[in-house]
């Protein structure tokens, strides 16, 4: 009698509910799969000093010029930083694959087919300005950002229902699926933004603005140079600095990003002391141009350190919108003639290594034949898929390494003429049927113009074989546009991949992506076979499941030779002044120079 007492109190409160009582969750954590590091009792991580003193500034470099404060729209280019001002119902560990912990919301309630999730706020939760953070924010925030933000939220989001408010600290999400173990998680990870600002007769959502917003996060903006530098500071009464997920972190009074127009500049800024710290991307400039005296005499600190992430892929991409690159012989031409082996010596005194999958450095790289459940997968699209998927190891084309990458260029050449492609009186291959030549054009940021070195070498080896290859550099502003509307024949794209990886992967090769303005579908990729795989790897039951399923996309993209691969290392290159204190354990995902360390 008193079950049924109770089951008519859930209903009358809850609704109808869409899983059993005994089949309902309610924790303080949610995991992808298993079980959380931590206990219920935690007081920190493992990663922090929770006695770390609180004080002193941090300078941090930036690069280009900003014009906004608001990230979360297609226009302008953002300040970095600005997720310092943000607070979000969950908050990630990096010690673990992917497992999320009470941030805004001290509980996390959902059946076993996470079919829905209701978020239980803490009360104490606030904004800057005093007024109260509740459901009501999340709800409008998750409304705002995917129907006027960035297409990311629409596609990441897009497996939400319905949102609503039960009350002022309890927010329900609805799902249109089950099994989705991940979209609780990622729900979690949204920034919660103040639906009393931006509803404000003097703020509009839609638009660029410099005008300091309210947050809810560890830190609000000091002060605003448009382009050449920002400062936060570290709000002193933050409501919560004292959560498990937050004790010993954000130790900063202040934290200045300060921006250069140039690299080359900017290191000797960091000499001269105009920054603290830099994290290095360039192997020439790590290799050759740290020979400055706060480096000999030790004030200056750099080291190497070794990392877990997974490594993602940066890579030449193509895009597949173009028509010069619809034929598969001519993309693989075109990597066959990039010396990659040759190239890592010259420019980057072979730091790197090349990158060979969509998930390089993670268990998730498909490696050797497809055997076991991963064939076993595979097999369900064999009429779909290109015999060589089953048959043949994806191995980026590799040189000698000594400059004549004569071979390769031959192969490339082979492939054209395989492609029907003639060269035509002015040296250049022309298309068998229109008689276009073939020809694409690289397009970078001034922010990466060292990609040029890389370039030059290429696409002198390409205009060898008859393809008209040129690269054309343009300032930052141009270049976020261009490649919000696919305006470009070939990018350095970049997709940086999780421990767990999940919904994002129909961001990045999802056939409904690929023609959303602003979203990182760059290449453009509209494959079923794709489109199915990144729906089982959301549905993956288990982590074994999770990883193999990754695999078999990993090899598909592969083989679908999308991209010319680049290089990567798994570490960090970090140089600093040294006057700050680090914890004694190093987080294996994340370097947290921002949020664990401090002044000595």
């Amino acid at each position: 009698m008193m079950k049924l007492i109770i089951f008519a109190i859930a209903v009358a409160f809850f609704g109808m509910p869409q899983a059993a009582a005994s089949d309902v969750t309610r924790s303080y954590a949610i995991t992808m799969h298993g079980d959380p590091k931590y206990d219920a009792d935690f007081t920190h991580f493992d990663y922090v000093n929770p006695d770390a003193p609180k004080g002193g500034t941090l300078r941090m470099v930036g690069y280009e010029t900003f014009d906004t404060l608001n990230p979360y729209i297609t226009r302008g280019v953002a300040a970095l930083g600005l997720g310092m001002m943000y607070e979000s119902l969950l908050e990630k560990s990096q010690d673990e694959p992917f497992t999320m912990y009470g941030a805004i919301a001290e509980q996390i309630e959902y059946p076993d087919d996470r079919s829905w999730v209701i978020f239980h706020m803490r009360p104490e939760a606030q904004w800057h300005d005093g007024v109260a953070l509740t459901a009501h924010d999340v709800v409008w925030t998750f409304e705002t950002l995917t129907t006027r933000g960035r297409p990311f939220y629409r596609s990441y989001y897009g497996h939400v229902e319905h949102v609503e408010a039960l009350d002022d600290h309890r927010v329900k999400f609805t799902f249109d699926m089950a099994d989705n173990r991940e979209l609780p998680m990622i729900i979690g990870e949204m920034p919660i933004l103040p639906k009393h600002y931006w509803e404000s007769e003097d703020n509009n959502f839609d638009r660029t603005t410099l005008n300091i917003p309210v947050g809810s996060g560890p830190y609000t903006i000091g002060n605003v140079n448009p382009g050449r530098s920002i400062t936060y500071q570290r709000v002193q009464d933050w409501w919560a600095a004292d959560l498990p997920v937050n004790k010993g972190r954000y130790n900063f009074d202040n934290i200045t990003f300060v921006y250069f127009r140039d690299q080359n500049v900017a290191l000797e800024g960091l000499f001269a002391g105009q920054y603290d710290f830099r994290q290095e991307y360039t192997a020439k400039l790590w290799a050759m141009d740290y020979d400055a005296p706060p480096v000999r005499d030790g004030r200056i600190i750099k080291k190497q350190i070794d990392n877990a992430l997974p490594q993602g892929m940066q890579a030449f991409a193509f895009n597949m919108r173009r028509p010069q690159f619809a034929d598969l012989n001519v993309r693989k031409a075109i990597a066959y003639a990039f010396d990659y082996e040759w190239s890592n010596k010259q420019f980057a005194y072979s730091a790197y290594e090349r990158t060979q999958s969509y998930f390089e450095n993670s268990e998730m790289k498909a490696t050797g034949l497809p055997e076991g459940r991963e064939l076993e997968i595979l097999e369900q699209f064999r009429d779909s898929l290109p015999e060589r998927v089953f048959t043949t190891i994806y191995k980026a084309p590799k040189s000698d390494g000594s400059g004549n990458n004569r071979a390769n260029l031959r192969r490339a050449a082979q492939l054209l003429d395989e492609a029907g492609y003639k060269t035509g009186d002015d040296g250049l291959r022309r298309h068998p049927e229109t008689g276009d030549a073939l020809r694409f054009t690289l397009l970078v940021a001034n922010t990466n113009a060292a990609f040029e070195r890389w370039f030059q070498p290429w696409g002198q080896a390409l205009r060898r074989i008859g393809i008209d290859a040129n690269i054309r550099i343009v300032d930052a502003s141009q270049y976020i546009n261009r490649v919000m509307e696919y305006d470009y024949d070939m990018i350095v794209a970049s997709w940086g991949q999780s421990t767990s990886p999940g919904n994002e992967q129909r961001e990045y090769w999802g056939s409904a992506a690929a023609d959303v303005p602003g979203g990182r579908n760059y290449i453009g990729v509209q494959d079923p076979v794709v489109d199915e795989l990144i729906s089982m790897i959301i549905n993956a039951p288990t982590r074994e499941e999770l990883v193999i399923r990754t695999q078999a996309l990993d090899r598909v993209l592969l083989h679908g030779w999308y991209v010319v691969p680049n290089w990567h290392i798994p570490a960090w290159r970090i140089a600093y002044w040294d006057k700050f204190g680090q914890p004694g354990k190093q987080a294996p995902y994340s370097l947290g120079v921002v949020d664990t360390w401090w002044t000595k």
